[in-house]
């Protein structure tokens, strides 16, 4: 009987000391890590406060999110999933002092999580299922807090087997990240056009995607960029510039032989220098275009004598119906008609990459220099380095029948390959243009 029962008592001390090992491996220091968590999105480079993205950088700094106390701000964190299947999220969060309670909410399912005061650690959010590729958030927003922060955030770590295959997010470079992808449609000029010396396009702003921070390029080529932009909500430009063909990001490291040089301009066009981008000659016009009318942009090529081109913009507004000069530069260094005839889309607040917005282009035209219209209807759309190492994906273009179109931002899911060709329907009526009574 008594050996008996010491067998028995050696049996419960060994199922004890199994129990305790299984509660110290799923609860215990180090837990979290044990779950896998392979894949961390800083949420620097990819969170905004949606309910006013303008001042995502008050909260969303370098060391993640701090002074984050409203209960009315909605910070999201967004990345891209290839498949199907299991998501396990957390945080990498801290709570200064007391206490703090949080809703998350990831694909329409809302978790509150209370946290207590505590160094930095890893904050489970919850299991999910996603049905499909494409991009998603995790929204934190507060909702009680004991101390002057709901909590300071780093990280959103991912596991489950939607990350088995690639997870898309900024991972580096993150202020052209948050910018978002530029996108671009490269036209194809045929060999009968000849010396391109006119480029004729429209382009119009569709409702609503007139959004702060973007640049509607119309007319492209090598040497600059002729278009419309979005400086503020009381504020929007016709832009025009050609670069320098000394290469540099500072304008006073230009020589002289080199400098762009202001022909004319004009009324209420302002004129100078530009840099960080390049350097170069810069003007623009404050007008107030709006979305969903058509605008129409002319740039001129003329080569001269002394190796130098002059480069001529208009613009014509249904408004003021008739064409407007914006300037005239002239390029040293240079002899050549347009090439590399493009348009483009970009964001240039990079606290606006969370918000899409589309242009549409139609009927472009180029003028030789004997006066012979050639329509161009086919482009190659293509994007700049963050849309192609996959930093972010939500970028698109091509053509519905006459109409080219460009769409960038905002985490859409529906992508288009880079370098795809499209051709637009042909609208066969050349611009009725004469080019003797332009200004």
């Amino acid at each position: 009987m008594e050996l008996h029962c010491q067998i028995n008592l050696r049996r419960l001390s060994l199922i004890f000391l199994v129990v305790m090992l299984f509660i110290f491996n799923l609860y215990g220091e180090g837990n979290v890590e044990k779950l896998d968590y392979k894949i961390s999105v800083p949420v620097f480079g990819n969170s905004w406060l949606v309910n006013d993205p303008m001042k995502s950088d008050e909260i969303i700094t370098e060391n993640g999110i701090l002074h984050w106390n409203k209960p009315d701000d909605c910070i999201r964190t967004y990345f891209r999933l290839s498949t199907a299947g299991s998501v396990q999220l957390a945080i990498r969060a801290q709570v200064i002092s007391g206490k703090s309670i949080f809703r998350a909410t990831f694909n329409g399912i809302s978790r509150e999580i209370s946290v207590p005061k505590s160094e930095s650690e890893i904050i489970e959010i919850g299991s999910f299922l996603v049905e499909k590729a494409g991009y998603y958030f995790l929204e934190l927003q507060g909702l009680q807090k004991t101390s002057d922060e709901f909590a300071r955030v780093t990280e959103v770590l991912l596991a489950g087997s939607a990350t088995n295959v690639n997870v898309n997010y900024v991972k580096d470079d993150f202020y052209w990240g948050r910018r978002g992808p530029s996108v671009h449609l490269n036209y194809e000029i045929p060999v009968e056009a000849g010396d391109v010396q006119w480029f004729y396009n429209e382009m119009t702003i569709p409702d609503g995607n007139d959004v702060v921070g973007s640049y509607f390029m119309a007319n492209g080529f090598a040497e600059g960029y002729f278009g419309i932009q979005v400086n503020s909500e009381s504020e929007r430009r016709i832009l025009f510039s050609v670069w320098s063909p000394f290469k540099t990001d500072n304008p006073n490291d230009i020589p002289e032989d080199h400098k762009i040089k202001l022909l004319k301009k004009g009324p209420d066009v302002y004129s100078g220098e530009f840099g960080n981008e390049g350097s170069g000659g810069q003007s623009y016009r404050k007008f107030f275009w709006k979305a969903g009318t058509t605008y129409q942009f002319l740039l001129k090529a003329e080569p001269i004598q002394n190796n130098s081109t002059d480069y001529t913009a208009y613009f014509f507004a249904p408004e003021v119906g008739k064409w407007e000069l914006i300037a005239s530069f002239r390029r040293p260094q240079t002899n050549t008609y347009l090439k590399r005839l493009h348009s483009f889309l970009e964001n240039f607040i990079p606290e606006m990459g969370c918000i899409t917005r589309q242009v549409d282009y139609t009927n472009q035209w180029v003028c030789n220099s004997d006066g012979k219209w050639t329509e161009l209807n086919r482009a190659r759309f293509t994007a700049d380095a963050t849309a192609r190492k996959e930093a972010r994906l939500d970028y698109a273009g091509g053509n519905v029948a006459q109409t080219f179109f460009l769409k960038n931002c905002g985490f859409f899911s529906d992508q288009v390959s880079i370098d795809t060709w499209f051709s637009r329907v042909s609208s066969v009526k050349s611009p009725e243009i004469d080019f003797s009574k332009l200004p």
